[in-house]
């Protein structure tokens, strides 16, 4: 039985009296660091973030002084915290200038890749894995969770498939893409 002071649920006077000081203060709070931030969101971060070290200390918190004060200066420093850590990464991705324009890929790689897009999935897979990931067939078979056999299959037809693709390599020039591959 628990004694006659002792809250419901083994919960300690700490532990309620904290959950009230939140209910009464949090909206206030998140209204007073949306007025001093301008940002709605980070204002609802930063006093959650202050709530939860408030609690990890709510033993040493004085909830009958100024715990409001305690949270919305921890919060401020939170906001201040993350603002000047946006500014140091901007500042640094300033300094380093615009990325180095990546090379357009190679013809040939245009090709393959349009060649393995008409090939059916599990036949793709297999051959990428097989083929520009040098996996043994056992591998593959282990990541994509097949027998050995099938996996064999779907490289020996995905190879057949991909060689009638690519026995003409260039590309239409009116579409820029692969011809046609009549099967039959």
């Amino acid at each position: 039985m628990r004694a006659p002071d002792e809250p419901r649920g083994g919960r300690g006077a700490a532990e309620d009296e904290f959950d009230a000081f939140y209910t009464a203060s949090v909206g206030r709070l998140i209204g007073q660091l949306y007025a001093m931030t301008g940002d709605f969101a980070e204002a609802q971060d930063v006093v959650q973030e202050a709530f939860v070290r408030a609690w990890e200390r709510r033993a040493e918190l004085d909830l009958d002084g100024a715990p409001e004060a305690w949270v919305r200066t921890v919060a401020w420093r939170l906001a201040v915290s993350r603002w000047r850590r946006v500014r140091t990464a901007l500042a640094f991705a300033r300094r380093q200038g615009p990325p180095a324009p990546a090379p357009p890929p190679e013809p040939h790689h245009v090709v393959l890749v349009q060649a393995l897009r008409r090939i059916p999935e599990a036949q793709r897979r297999a051959v990428v894995l097989h083929h520009l990931c040098d996996l043994t067939v056992r591998q593959v078979a282990a990541e994509t969770g097949s027998p050995v056999g099938t996996v064999k299959a779907h490289l020996s037809r995905g190879r057949a498939a991909l060689a009638r693709l690519l026995a003409d390599t260039e590309l239409d020039p009116r579409t820029n893409s692969l011809p046609e591959v009549r099967h039959g």
